[in-house]
């Protein structure tokens, strides 16, 4: 078991410290809890997106959530589970899923550091980029199956158009 911990000379710089300096210069507010955890609120088209980072220097390793504005009643969860699986096939990076105490749609993702210096600016950029991304992208199939009363797939489907042009 004991391979899989990084040694104090493995182990990553902590990427908080860059995530830190990548929401300041965005101006967007956040609370550093400690050591191992940052929280940050990112401005998108369709709601604000809550952030959580969490870092463990014991693997090496860092989650980070990006949280919908948007709560799920429970009796329309189970059509948005079955969006969450659709969205998901379409992904590269990180995953959909809803917290299951408030219903809360959040994209996830986690970043292995072990043996390496530390994460890039870039990469810790890329990564908040993506998921902001993404979530913009995704938000429109999840308001047409909880409001609007399209299936899952037809849902996604029209999210899913990409306009050419402009009106």
């Amino acid at each position: 078991m004991s391979g899989y911990l990084a040694t104090d000379r493995e182990r990553s710089t902590n990427p908080l410290d860059v995530l830190e300096q990548i929401v300041t210069a965005n101006e967007w507010a956040f609370e550093r809890r400690s050591e191992s955890e940052m929280a940050a609120e990112a401005p998108g088209k369709w709601c604000d997106y809550g952030l959580f980072f969490s870092w463990s220097p014991e693997v090496s390793a860092m989650h980070f959530s990006c949280a919908f504005d948007l709560k799920v009643p429970a009796e329309r969860r189970e059509r948005l589970y079955e969006l969450l699986a659709l969205a998901n096939e379409k992904l590269w990076i990180g995953h959909f899923g809803l917290e299951s105490e408030d219903g809360v749609p959040v994209f996830r993702h986690s970043v292995l550091l072990r043996g390496a210096p530390g994460a890039s600016a870039e990469s810790l950029e890329d990564m908040v980029d993506i998921a902001i991304a993404e979530c913009e992208r995704f938000f429109p199939a999840f308001q047409f199956v909880l409001w609007g009363g399209k299936t899952p797939a037809d849902a996604l489907a029209a999210a899913m158009l990409d306009c050419l042009g402009e009106a």
